[in-house]
């Protein structure tokens, strides 16, 4: 397929003769989106973002520990759900912080999602139940959604698209409450990019609200059909048909809010005309699919059908963390150098695809090097898709439009990740419920069978390493291996999709030239205007 490159528009204009900033406010700001890779700051070029450290936590440490919390706290479907919840909210929650910082200016919005993370942090960690907990990931997704999204967003403010890419290429590390206090003070005196000072009753008076709620009762209806079918209901259960169809038809009325209602869109639906622009969006979507089961079901693979234990289970997926880290990085690199990012995305399609087929493979005695191996393919190309997607659709938009695409992005990218967790349990349950038979003629009694059999798996993890007999325990330990399977299928396909979208992306040129851009409610009114 030919090139034909894309000429982004000029973006919108700040005050010509504004101060440029001293390279001590910049590395403050930097210090606050960042943390840095290695001990010794020598350099702007090797930092990781600090409110992407606090933020993408979660994804990461919680995957290793919820099979023992699900079990300590008595809930099956909280397996699903505390990573669900927190995506969920955090898919939902990005576009309307993107288009806060767009009203009331970056800085305002980036200080409340640190300071509503740290809060909500509190209330996870004093959690003595389910549902508390389930509500506090909840509200760790509506900050991270805005700590992630406002990060991308402040970046392509403060740095022109081709320096841009070194500094979103370095965002894969992660921790938590420790930073938040240090985050807040050096965003707080330091980030001086465009403050509008808009009133509060009138930001909230242009925020799509509509919009909001629509897609918000789409993502909830939908993922509640799902995990809610063959587990809490029947499939053919007037509660799941209804969350399903209802959910469905909210997706229409969400696109006629954006095309037809909204004032202020929050996601413009013009971005989805260009088709490279919805490659890049598919692409997306398939790499969020593709990249958190593995972060999410081989921690549980580990502690079911190897039977190590919690930590060791974390430091066993250690490979993939590592490579998406690692690639992150050097795909920023190779984009700034060459100034190309379509070739990057290629090269992450494939990876996912061979990585994601490769799982498929996976049994109960497969060797650790075997499935290091796997895990290095998949992570490094998931590491390659975290950054060249967003600065390709940036790069299709004028600088003053960043936020809005930035944060659309992100929100579809989110979605299909919230939308693979359960996904993937629901098929993980349901090939588990389907080994009943063959799990009673290994002479299990009827207590451990009804337990890993009754959507109760995730959280029984623990009941393998209470089996005497180990005949029986390897039946047990190859039942859940063997139901990861269908699971690897799926989501292989789901990569192939990406693999063919990849196709469709046209290669822009990625200018050294930068103009910050100004928000307000006036500058949106003009843009829409224009």
């Amino acid at each position: 397929m030919p090139d034909k490159p894309i000429i982004p528009i000029e973006p919108l204009a700040l005050d010509e003769d504004k101060t440029p900033r001293t390279r001590l406010r910049t590395m403050a700001i930097l210090t606050a989106l960042y943390v840095r890779l290695y001990s010794v700051m020598t350099t702007l070029t090797d930092p990781t973002k600090l409110a992407v450290f606090i933020g993408a936590l979660d994804q990461t440490i919680m995957a290793t520990s919820i099979p023992t919390i699900s079990a300590q706290l008595h809930s099956a479907s909280g397996y699903v759900w505390i990573g669900s919840a927190y995506l969920l909210a955090n898919a939902a929650a990005g576009p309307v912080w993107a288009k806060c910082s767009d009203i009331w200016g970056r800085k305002p919005a980036l200080l409340g999602a640190v300071v509503l993370f740290a809060g909500a942090s509190i209330m996870g960690a004093l959690s003595v139940s389910m549902n508390m907990l389930i509500a506090a990931r909840a509200l760790q997704g509506t900050a991270g959604g805005g700590l992630l999204q406002l990060v991308f967003i402040t970046i392509s403010d403060l740095f022109s698209m081709r320096e841009r890419v070194l500094y979103l290429g370095l965002t894969e590390v992660l921790v938590n409450l420790p930073i938040c206090g240090t985050t807040f003070i050096l965003l707080l005196c330091f980030l001086d990019v465009h403050n509008p000072r808009t009133g509060f009753s009138e930001g909230l008076a242009a925020i799509d609200w509509f919009g909001t709620l629509s897609i918000l009762g789409v993502i909830i209806m939908l993922l509640l059909g799902l995990d809610f079918g063959g587990a809490v209901f029947p499939w053919r259960s007037p509660t799941v048909i209804c969350l399903i169809v209802f959910g469905i038809v909210m997706i229409g009325v969400f696109l006629f809010s954006e095309e037809k209602l909204a004032k202020y869109p929050l996601i413009p639906l013009s971005m989805f005309k260009d088709p490279s622009n919805l490659a890049i969006f598919i692409i997306g979507a398939t790499q969020g699919m593709c990249y958190i089961p593995a972060e999410y079901y081989l921690p549980l693979y580990f502690q079911s059908a190897k039977q190590a234990s919690p930590l060791r289970s974390g430091v066993l997926i250690l490979p993939i963390t590592v490579c998406e880290g690692a690639l992150g990085i050097v795909s920023g690199v190779i984009m700034h150098q060459t100034g190309r990012y379509r070739e990057v995305m290629w090269a992450g399609v494939l990876l996912i695809l061979i990585g994601t087929g490769l799982y498929i493979s996976i049994g109960a005695d497969t060797s650790i090097p075997k499935l290091v191996g796997f895990m290095i393919i998949g992570g490094s190309g998931c590491g390659l898709l975290f950054e060249a997607p967003v600065i390709a659709i940036q790069n299709t938009v004028s600088q003053a439009d960043t936020a809005t695409a930035t944060a659309a992005f992100g929100m579809i990218r989110n979605i299909a990740t919230s939308i693979s967790i359960v996904l993937g349990g629901v098929i993980f349950q349901n090939s588990m419920a389907a080994q009943a038979e063959p799990l009673r003629r290994a002479g299990l009694s009827p207590t451990v069978v009804d337990a890993l059999t009754n959507g109760q798996a995730a959280a029984n993890v623990e009941i393998i390493g209470t089996i005497e007999n180990v005949v029986q325990r390897d039946v047990v330990r190859h039942t859940f291996a063997s139901s990861f399977r269908y699971m690897w299928i799926m989501f292989t396909c789901i990569a192939a999709v990406g693999l063919v979208a990849g196709a469709f992306v046209k290669q822009g040129h990625l200018s050294k030239e930068h103009t910050e851009t100004r928000t307000g409610i006036r500058e949106m009114t003009e843009r829409v205007k224009e």
